[in-house]
């Protein structure tokens, strides 16, 4: 077993933040859209807390954005250009999820410090990354003052539209955190993926090395 530095400081520092900032967002956005069965909080102290978490994750994004444009880590999310590699890549790690974990075949995908994404985790990052995670952001700061941005929510058609999408990406992410959490327990050990997200470091098993025939 060997230690390969992978996450480096800034990273898990985003990610920690990220990690605890949406599930607040998600229990006080489920008080704010259930009043009537969740009443953990004071409805206003709930809007007030969603909208300060909001704005914290809107800065925070900025800060993993810069990160990545201002390092040579955005090398991270560089896609694979060769469609046939990134199919046939992709297509071993479906088997590998789908029934290979479960026969102890190892996992076709071998992390680097610049390759720590699988070919489908390289995917869905740069959607929820890059699309996703700004919609939500976007859709909620015009929630937040509906008068201030009533031009903007008009032009995406009202505030029932907003609202709806904004809902829709609540659901997105809610599921998106049960099926990380779920894959993040994967490693070598349950934990192992976790505690790298901690210390930086992932541990990787050797490979096997073909015996010499002479």
């Amino acid at each position: 077993m060997q230690k390969l530095y992978i996450h480096p400081l800034p990273v898990r520092l985003w990610h920690w933040t990220n990690a605890f900032g949406f599930l607040l967002l998600i229990a006080t956005g489920l008080q704010i859209r259930y009043l009537d069965l969740i009443q953990l909080l004071p409805f206003r102290t709930a809007v007030v807390i969603h909208n300060w978490i909001g704005f914290v994750l809107i800065a925070n994004f900025f800060v993993w954005l810069g990160f990545y444009l201002f390092t040579d880590k955005i090398k991270v999310y560089h896609p694979e250009l060769s469609p046939k590699k990134y199919f046939q890549a992709s297509f071993r790690q479906i088997q590998f999820y789908g029934y290979g974990i479960f026969r102890g075949e190892p996992n076709p995908h071998h992390p680097s410090a610049y390759r720590k994404f699988n070919p489908l985790q390289s995917m869905m990052y740069q959607i929820i990354m890059m699309l996703l995670v700004p919609i939500m952001f976007f859709t909620g700061l015009m929630l937040w003052d509906v008068t201030r941005f009533a031009s903007m929510v008009e032009m995406l058609g009202g505030v029932r539209v907003v609202d709806t999408v904004h809902v829709l990406l609540f659901i997105v992410f809610s599921g998106f955190i049960i099926v990380h959490i779920y894959l993040a327990s994967l490693g070598h050990t349950p934990s192992a993926h976790f505690k790298a997200m901690i210390t930086g470091y992932e541990e990787i098993e050797d490979e096997t090395k073909p015996q010499s025939t002479h």
